[in-house]
């Protein structure tokens, strides 16, 4: 039987997935880039890299609604050029800084911060787009080229960012991920985005209508909802975990930097594979191959303090890896299908709220449980919340999906 060929991606979606590459390139070279400046060349410890990571991670909470409201009401392109213009103006402004002999922590933080913003603008923007820019039936492909490109930024990224600073400085990683940067917006210039007419009416009644149309679909609302538990439990093992590799398992920096590696080296098997996967199974059953990757994953974990095994760390690292780059594709995919386009920002920017404001929450709860019980209850805990992102996940609509759902709605009234 002659295989059936599929029409290529549009080449918009081809320049967005590049820039989408090397923007998420910047930004993990500057993540590691960042701290490392923080410690070489301002001689900061450990609570200043932790209220550097906040600087970086704080305006996901605070503006990820905002953003989904603009990009509905305005153009995912603006949005797109705009912030990865502004990422590029940070990053410059830190090169200089750091030449001048004149970077400062303060001015560090306050860099970080205003750098973040941007990311998270694509963060929304992205997803925001690729409904627009290729046809229904290849949405499941758009998301499995743009998830393979995260995740070779997710391994590459941080080890370039790491060998530039040992050999050349952290001024060259920042030059670097600003090149990249400038790159991503020079792209994204030449894609012609178009715009879901959005009815003007009060922000905060669109906000309004957004939350209650993703809680009341049975679909989107075990999407929201999952993610959120599974980044609580994801984020309260590594909150401790290098802490936990060292003392307990007797794991050396090297051996924690592996497993990192294997982390990554299953995100990426996990994207290549869900091309085969999606022809051979369900898409609700690919979905559920990433809770059931967490679940699996968090109990080896926990088997690891009764058994310090570093392999057992190694397996859990590669299915932590795997399993949300399956996830993400299938539920990624699905929301597009659904959402109806005027509100396609605000939807895309409650995923972004529930799965990164989530991180700072594990964290937190990691830091209160090693402080109180122990850093073996972190990973029992841990183990406890996987269990309930599975069950949430096995008794939603999501495993009973078959196929991308009929088109969605024009509007969120008639949805």
């Amino acid at each position: 039987m002659p295989v059936e060929e599929r029409p290529s991606l549009s080449s918009p979606f081809v320049r967005v997935a590049w820039a989408s590459v090397l923007t998420q390139m910047a930004e993990q070279m500057a993540l590691v880039a960042a701290p490392l400046a923080a410690v070489l060349v301002l001689g900061a410890g450990a609570p200043e890299t932790a209220l550097l990571q906040v600087a970086q991670t704080l305006p996901f909470l605070l503006l990820s609604i905002p953003f989904g409201l603009v990009i509905d009401r305005s153009s995912p392109k603006r949005v797109l050029v705009g912030c990865e213009a502004l990422r590029a103006a940070t990053l410059a402004c830190t090169v200089a800084l750091i030449l001048l002999d004149s970077l400062t922590f303060g001015a560090l933080l306050a860099l970080g911060f205003v750098g973040a913003i941007g990311t998270v603008g694509v963060s929304v923007a992205i997803p925001s787009s690729v409904p627009q820019l290729v046809t229904r039936e290849r949405l499941v492909d758009a998301n499995q080229w743009l998830e393979l490109g995260r995740s070779v930024a997710f391994i590459s990224g941080p080890v370039i960012a790491g060998a530039i600073v040992s050999l050349a400085g952290a001024e060259t990683a920042f030059v670097v991920a600003t090149v990249a940067c400038t790159a991503a917006a020079a792209l994204l210039l030449r894609v012609d985005i178009p715009r879901a007419l959005s009815p003007r009416t009060k922000a905060w009644s669109d906000v309004v209508s957004s939350v209650r149309f993703v809680l009341s679909n049975r679909l989107l609302r075990p999407m929201i909802v999952t993610s959120m538990v599974f980044n609580v439990g994801w984020f309260l093992i590594q909150s401790v975990f290098v802490v936990y590799a060292i003392d307990r398992l007797g794991m050396t920096a090297a051996t924690v930097g592996a497993v990192m590696g294997v982390y990554g080296a299953g995100m990426v098997i996990g994207a290549f594979a869900s091309r085969r996967l999606s022809r051979r199974i369900t898409l609700g059953a690919m979905s559920v191959l990433g809770p059931i990757g967490g679940f699996i994953a968090a109990g080896l974990m926990a088997a690891t303090v009764w058994m310090p095994l570093p392999a057992l760390a190694y397996v859990a690292f590669f299915l932590f890896g795997l399993g949300p780059v399956l996830w993400s594709i299938s539920t990624t995919s699905l929301r597009q299908a659904v959402t109806p386009m005027p509100m396609i920002g605000r939807v895309s920017s409650l995923l972004v709220v529930s799965t990164y404001g989530a991180r700072p929450i594990g964290a937190g709860l990691g830091a209160v449980i090693a402080a109180g019980a122990g850093i073996e209850w972190c990973i029992a805990v841990a183990a406890v919340v996987f269990a309930a992102q599975l069950v949430l996940v096995l008794t939603s609509a999501l495993p009973a999906v078959r196929e991308l759902p009929a088109q969605a709605p024009e509007t969120a009234d008639a949805a």
